[in-house]
């Protein structure tokens, strides 16, 4: 598993995010937040337009392409098979740079950092940087996947 380290994808949106996709997904995880859907209120705080949502971004399915898996999810996945395992997501560690707005073009490149095995499990963290059009750091997102085998 050890040469999984380095491994790296990127997916690039094929438009820009909108407005739409901001009001959606705030609407979405229930956060009324006027930064995400009045730019007026948005300018008076400083900002040049509205902002998405911080994870809004971080959801890689919307805009990677990608076939449904057995499961039905369409967004990134290593697609690491450890036989007779089964996945448990060990948890994200968000870093926000700077704030998205409606015309940002949004790429997310994701790299595998290390596979370590502790107490009979796999433990696989990636990081997925997040890149505007401008190559300007959006957000850094650091991921553990772990494989367990049933008891």
């Amino acid at each position: 598993m050890k040469e999984l380290i380095g491994r790296e994808v990127t997916y690039t949106a094929p438009e820009e995010l909108g407005r739409a996709a901001i009001r959606y997904f705030a609407l979405a995880v229930g956060d009324d937040n006027p930064l995400y859907t009045d730019p007026a209120h948005a300018r008076a705080h400083g900002y040049r337009d509205v902002v998405a949502p911080p994870t809004l971004i971080c959801e890689t399915n919307q805009y990677a392409g990608l076939p449904r898996d057995e499961d039905g999810y369409a967004g990134h996945s290593w697609r690491i098979e450890v036989p007779g395992a089964r996945l448990v997501r060990g948890g994200n560690d968000y870093t926000f740079h700077r704030p998205v707005h409606p015309d940002d073009v949004i790429t997310a490149t994701w790299r595998v950092q290390d596979v370590t095995e502790k107490a009979g499990k796999l433990f696989v963290l990636s990081r997925a940087t997040y890149t505007n059009q401008h190559g300007e750091l959006l957000a850094v997102n650091d991921e553990t996947l772990i494989y367990v085998r049933p008891a």
